[in-house]
């Protein structure tokens, strides 16, 4: 070793002095020309109200430059297969380093999506069983449930010297199952709910949702195939008609010139309908589906996807679908056990992954388990996975509330995983409402002061103990602690439940009281919603808020989500004396240069599309005629305009008085939207924004029962008083109100408390406590009791497991 013998100390390098992400004149959305700068390898929080700003500086800002800038060192022909991405409404962007974004987005809710296709765990899975199943039946494909066998023969052609015709024959071995195309499950569809039998075609016999008979692709194709007579009764077909009508397969015939492609009814539901998840559907589609189809599981595969070969293959007694099936805490012990030098590597890599399930608190899924079922946090949780046991530094991790859905037990856990991930020397941006998370950041950027208009400016930047000491929304909230009722309401009945045995639930007997407040708790995976939604069904009498996201595209927006629109063109048609379509942008009012967009979209291949405001409406979206037409003083693009609070009072009396429209801006100022638009986008709100939009709408639903899943995912400590005010209310109006909760708050508010664990998965599914919050605290005998106690301040900080 050569010896220094300068003994100076070195100059820093200037390769050291890039430690901030510096942003200036941020303009996204709400952004009011925001400056900033954020320290790299530091672990930062974006707080704020619902709304404020943080996602869309965070992630529509700071990750999407990063993103694009990355896209832009492919070449131009790879680029033309990856989303397009503009540039951010920024100054300058300075200091970004490769971001990684873990956000709240549901996984593809596609029927073949599992939670072990959507990791790693069931590619490894399928290369264990082709190397060490007896019997062995094939290559990893013979275990994939989404790859059919194939087989074929015949003549090839072989170009090499003299062009000789020679016979082949080829096989590839899948492990679909053949009955029900790797889905698990069959379907029967029942006739009557798509057509009227005493009808014919021409009468209009389809029930079909959206099957209109002007329509080529759908009505007329049957109507003027020439299988079919149109004029027949669809009871009097023959035998062959009402083969051709339900099973014929895809037949080119011309309808008036125009080459279209005929099908059988069954098939074509089958294609259109069925493929796609339930979930994913329009909520009148769902409900259609429902109707006509009964789904049961796959009497072949027995639910399990596989065809015959690949549950026969096994590996200890244990075959491919039992391992899939197993809880992963417990298909981790069982991975251990193994020992084969011959797939060592491929052991480890399968133990971190499945290790890595259980240390993020996801130890009770089952690795078959559908994608599509998976609540937002889950969801989120499993995309963090693959990034655990990652070996990347100098990397920003972008986390969008990580501790959705989380048991305050499990917020611990979480806040670790957070903090390894910085001291590997990345820099975290997490945008979070939970106080347990907040007070571990280095920095914190609280954002606001409002929400919508009235936020989108930085009103704190700083430590903890600055926002603290500062006075902001967050500042003044974040110590706030709500206190245990004095008394709770006395319930009017009971919702009797017997023999519950969803999922993980264990036969459990629970009376729900009616006429009050109810939570239910208990840690991730523990049962609740398998109770609530199980045994609780959404029909006569029952209002069920979930957590699925709400739909929308950008011509979208409160007031057509909503239905308010409908009141409001109707209103402004009769003040004119013209029909309600002229006030529909999607419809004939829409300005024909943009076509109702209010923006002209010029697509420029793989750069980023260039969107520029409609010269002819000058954003607005109308012909300039219907501009012309006023109600009250105001035209439709005003009103569009106006924020809910502003327009509450406008259709609340005087000349344009509409107790329709009034309502629907009752419920949307209710949930805390007064300073929404109405005109707004749906894909600029915020993800409370959303969950609050969504909880407004099913307000207006006539039932007793409202069972609602983690309100206050999304909101701000503030935002959650506001929540807790209208529950009082619905309940105070004679409603039951059911919510299936983990914030503290919420907890401590209620009237009666059904927790349910003690653990997770097979460790779960009992109920642990019924009982008031108070009779909850003073037992502690609960992991959420603990945690109530130390809440409300009437006990020790629970002792928790990393």
């Amino acid at each position: 070793m050569a010896k220094r013998t300068d003994q100076q100390a070195p100059e820093p390098h200037i390769a050291d002095s890039h430690g901030l992400i510096r942003v200036h004149g941020a303009r996204v959305n709400n952004l009011k020309d925001v400056s900033i700068e954020i320290p790299k390898r530091r672990l930062t929080v974006f707080t704020g109200v619902s709304g404020s700003g943080k996602s869309s500086l965070v992630f529509n800002t700071i990750a999407a430059e990063s993103q694009r800038l990355i896209n832009e060192t492919y070449s131009a022909f790879v680029q033309g297969f990856m989303p397009t991405l503009a540039r951010p409404e920024v100054d300058v962007l300075d200091g970004l380093t490769t971001a990684i974004i873990v956000d709240q987005q549901r996984m593809g809710a596609d029927p073949r999506s599992t939670v072990g296709t959507a990791t790693d765990a069931n590619a490894m899975l399928r290369i264990l069983f082709s190397r060490l199943g007896k019997p062995h039946i094939g290559p990893p494909g013979a275990y994939a449930f989404n790859v059919p066998s194939v087989s074929a023969s015949g003549a090839i052609t072989v170009e090499r010297g003299a062009k000789k015709a020679v016979r082949a024959t080829f096989n590839r071995t899948g492990g679909m199952c053949t009955r029900c195309e790797g889905r698990g499950s069959v379907s029967d569809i029942d006739l009557t709910q798509l057509y009227d039998d005493s009808k014919s075609l021409a009468e209009g016999a389809f029930t079909i949702p959206g099957w209109k008979s002007d329509s080529f692709w759908t009505v007329r194709v049957y109507a003027e195939s020439g299988f079919l007579d149109p004029d027949k009764p669809i009871r009097k077909y023959t035998k062959k008609e009402m083969q051709d009508f339900l099973y014929r397969e895809p037949t080119k015939v011309k309808v008036e010139g125009v080459n279209l492609t005929y099908e059988g009814l069954i098939p074509k539901i089958q294609k259109s309908f069925l493929s796609k998840d339930k979930e994913a559907l329009q909520p009148h589609i769902r409900a259609f589906v429902e109707r006509a189809v009964a789904f049961s599981t796959c009497p072949e595969c027995e639910g399990t996807r596989l065809s015959e070969g690949a549950r026969s293959s096994k590996i200890d007694r244990v075959s491919i679908a039992d391992a899939c099936a197993m809880q992963i805490s417990d298909l981790a012990k069982w991975v251990g056990g193994l020992a084969e030098p011959s797939v060592a590597p491929l052991l480890t890599a399968l133990r971190q992954t499945l290790d890595s399930f259980v240390e993020i608190g996801l130890g009770y899924l089952a690795l078959d388990r559908p994608a599509g079922t998976l609540s937002g946090g889950e969801a989120q949780r499993v995309k963090m996975i693959r990034h655990l046991g990652s070996s990347l530094t100098d990397t920003t991790y972008v986390f969008d509330e990580p501790t959705a859905g989380l048991h305050p037990h499990d917020i611990q856990r979480m806040n670790n995983l957070l903090l390894r991930l910085r001291d590997k020397g990345n820099t975290v941006l997490v945008v979070e409402h939970k106080p347990e998370t907040i007070v571990i950041a280095d920095h914190v950027v609280d954002l606001g002061p409002g929400a919508g208009a009235a936020g989108g400016t930085v009103c704190f930047e700083g430590t903890i103990d600055g926002l603290r000491a500062g006075d902001t929304i967050t500042g003044r909230h974040l110590d706030d602690r709500a206190a245990l009722k004095e008394s709770v309401r006395k319930p009017t009945g009971a919702l009797e439940i017997r023999g519950a045995t969803a999922n993980n639930l264990r036969n459990v007997d629970v009376d729900i009281p009616l006429g009050v407040l109810v939570v239910v708790t208990g840690v991730a995976g523990s049962g609740k919603s398998s109770l609530v939604h199980g045994s609780i069904p959404a029909g006569e009498g029952v209002v069920s808020v979930g957590q699925g996201p709400i739909r929308g595209s950008r011509r979208s927006n409160p007031a057509t989500y909503t239905g308010l629109l409908d009141p409001i063109r109707t209103a402004f048609a009769k003040a004119n004396g013209v029909k309600p379509a002229l006030f529909s942008a999607n419809s004939e009012g829409a300005c024909p240069a943009c076509n109702g967009a209010g923006v002209i979209y010029t697509d420029l291949a793989m750069m980023a599309g260039v969107a520029t405001p409609c010269e002819d409406c000058e954003g607005k979206r109308y012909q300039a005629s219907v501009l012309d037409h006023h109600l009250g003083g105001r035209d439709i693009s005003e009103v569009l305009a106006m924020s809910v609070a502003e327009a509450e009072e406008f259709f609340g009396s005087g000349p344009a008085h509409t107790p329709a429209a009034h309502r629907v801006l009752v419920r949307l100022a209710d949930v805390g939207l007064g300073y929404l638009s109405l005109g707004q986008p749906l894909t600029t709100l915020s993800g409370g924004e959303r969950q609050r939009l969504k909880l407004a709408t099913h307000m207006a639903e006539k039932g007793g029962i409202y069972v609602l899943d983690e309100p206050t995912t999304g909101l701000h400590l503030a935002d959650v008083e506001q929540l807790l005010g209208l529950l009082d209310r619905l309940v105070d109006s004679g409603k039951s109100v059911i919510v299936v909760e983990h914030h503290q708050a919420v907890m401590a508010h209620a009237d009666w408390i059904v927790d349910l664990g003690p653990g997770a998965g097979h460790d779960g599914g009992t109920v642990v406590f019924e009982g008031t919050p108070a009779d909850l605290v003073a037992d502690r005998s609960t992991l959420t009791g603990e945690h109530l106690a130390a809440y409300v301040g009437s006990g020790p900080e629970p002792s928790r497991t990393p």
